[in-house]
C-alpha cells in the first residue's frame, strides 16, 4: 500500500546516481534524507558508480550484512532497488576494473567514464536524475558534478549529504531509525573524560541534504565529444560564440513577427500558420511543468495533424484577430476548406514562412530556432518551431 501510494505521486522516474568508495553509509543517508523532505523524493532506480575496491565494501557492509534490506523494510522501500546491474564498476577497456584512482590517467578514464554514464541516463526525458557527489574521491564528485553541467536537463538534481560529526565517523552508523540505537563511538574524540568509549544514541543524529546549484548547458551548446576533455574543450569553444536567443513577439492586429529587434512582415495565411505552430508550444504543451523546451519535439505535429478542422478552427481566431475582428474573412476561410486545410497549401506555406524569415533576419544564425523544422519521428515528418516557449509572445 505504501509503495502504492508513493508510484502516484510522482510524474518521473525517480534514479538515483552516487558515486561511492568504501563507505556505502552515503548511499542511505541520501535516500533517507530524500524520502523524509517536505516533498519526499523516493527511488525507483539506484546506481552507484565505484572502483572494484568499493564494490566490495558497499557489498560487504551494505547488501550482504542485511542493512540495506532492513533500511528498506523499515521505510517501505522495495527492497531490491539495489541490483546486480546497480554497482557500476569503473572499468578500462585495456585493463578492465580499477581498484583505486591513482594516475592521472586513471583520473582521465574516470571522466570520461562518469560523463558519459550520465549522458545516456540524461537521454531519457521521463527519468529525473538525483546524483549524489558526497562519496568516493574528491574526483569522482568533480566529475559527478561537471557531468550533470553538461547534460543534466532542468529537473535534473544535484545533492551533497552531511552527518553529525559524531555519527559520520561511526561505521556502524547508515540512517535514523524510527525507533532510537546506542551505538558505540570509535573516534578518540567521543572518548569520556576517563577514556571510555562514548555511546551515541541514533535520536540525536542530525542528517542534512544540500541541494547544489549548477550551470545546466544542456540544450544551450552543441556536446557531440566523447571524452571529458574533448566536451570542456567544445563546451567552451560554443561559450566563446554562443548566440542567445532573442524575444519572438507575435503582434497579430499588425501583422508583424518580431525577433528581437528583427521585423518579420507575413502576409495573413503565413501569419495564421506561423502562430500555430507557435501555439503548439505555448498553449498545447506536452509538459507544461517543464520551463524549458531544450530539445523535446513532443508538441510537434504532422501536416495531418494541423490539417484537420478543430485545426482550423482554432487557426481561424486568430485569423479574425489578424483582420481585426472582421468574422467575415474568418467565415470564408472556414467555408473554402471545410474538412480543414488542404496538407499542400500547408506544405507551401511553411516554404513561404521560411523563405520570409530567412530573407528578413539578419542573424542566420538564429534560423535554427525561428524557422518551421521538420523532424523525422517513425518514418513521419512533423513539423514545429525549435524557439524556447518561454520567449514566444502572442499579442491579440
Amino acid at each position: 500500500m505504501i509503495m502504492e501510494q508513493k508510484a502516484g505521486r510522482n510524474r518521473f522516474r525517480e534514479v538515483l546516481i552516487f558515486v561511492a568508495g568504501t563507505t556505502p553509509q552515503i548511499i542511505t543517508e541520501t535516500i533517507y534524507a530524500l524520502i523524509h523532505r517536505e516533498q519526499p523524493v523516493y527511488p525507483d532506480e539506484i546506481y552507484i558508480i565505484t572502483t572494484r575496491h568499493g564494490e566490495k565494501a558497499i557489498r560487504t557492509n551494505l547488501i550482504d550484512s542485511g542493512i540495506f534490506r532492513e533500511f528498506c523494510r523499515e521505510f517501505g522501500l522495495n527492497e531490491d532497488l539495489i541490483r546486480e546491474d546497480s554497482l557500476i564498476v569503473i572499468k578500462d577497456s585495456a585493463r578492465g576494473s580499477f581498484d583505486d584512482i591513482k594516475t592521472d590517467r586513471d583520473n582521465e578514464l574516470l571522466g570520461d567514464f562518469i560523463t558519459n554514464f550520465i549522458r545516456e541516463k540524461a537521454r531519457d526525458h521521463r527519468a529525473r536524475l538525483h546524483c549524489s557527489l558526497a562519496g568516493g574521491r574528491k574526483t569522482m564528485s568533480f566529475y559527478m558534478g561537471s557531468a550533470l553541467q553538461f547534460f543534466g536537463r532542468p529537473w535534473d538534481k544535484l545533492y551533497h549529504v552531511l552527518v553529525s560529526p559524531e555519527f559520520e565517523s561511526n561505521p556502524d552508523f547508515y540512517y535514523k531509525p524510527r525507533e532510537s540505537r546506542i551505538l558505540t563511538s570509535p573516534s578518540p574524540l567521543n572518548r569520556g573524560a576517563k577514556g571510555s568509549v562514548k555511546q551515541l544514541n541514533t535520536g540525536d543524529a542530525e542528517i542534512y541534504l544540500a541541494e547544489l546549484p549548477f550551470i545546466r548547458l544542456s540544450g544551450k551548446i552543441s556536446l557531440h565529444g566523447r571524452s571529458f576533455k574533448e566536451l570542456v574543450e567544445e563546451g567552451q569553444r560554443e561559450i566563446d560564440i554562443a548566440t542567445l536567443q532573442p524575444p519572438l513577439k507575435v503582434n497579430l492586429p499588425e501583422r508583424t513577427v518580431y525577433i528581437g529587434d528583427n521585423l518579420i512582415e507575413m502576409v495573413p495565411v503565413q501569419l495564421m500558420i506561423y502562430t500555430a505552430y507557435l501555439r503548439q508550444k505555448t498553449d498545447h504543451c506536452r509538459h507544461p511543468a517543464r520551463a524549458y523546451c531544450l530539445e523535446c519535439s513532443d508538441c510537434f505535429p504532422t501536416v495531418a495533424g494541423l490539417s484537420t478542422r478543430p485545426s482550423l478552427e482554432e487557426m481561424a481566431e486568430d485569423y479574425r484577430r489578424i483582420y481585426n475582428s472582421r468574422t467575415l474573412k474568418a467565415d470564408e476561410l472556414l467555408a473554402k476548406h471545410a474538412e480543414g486545410l488542404d496538407q499542400a497549401v500547408i506544405r507551401q506555406n511553411i516554404s513561404k514562412i521560411n523563405r520570409t524569415i530567412k530573407e528578413q533576419l539578419k542573424d542566420e544564425t538564429l534560423l535554427p530556432y525561428y524557422r518551421v523544422t521538420a523532424i523525422k519521428i517513425y518514418g513521419s515528418s512533423r513539423y514545429g518551431v525549435r524557439v524556447e516557449k518561454g520567449k514566444v509572445t502572442i499579442d491579440k
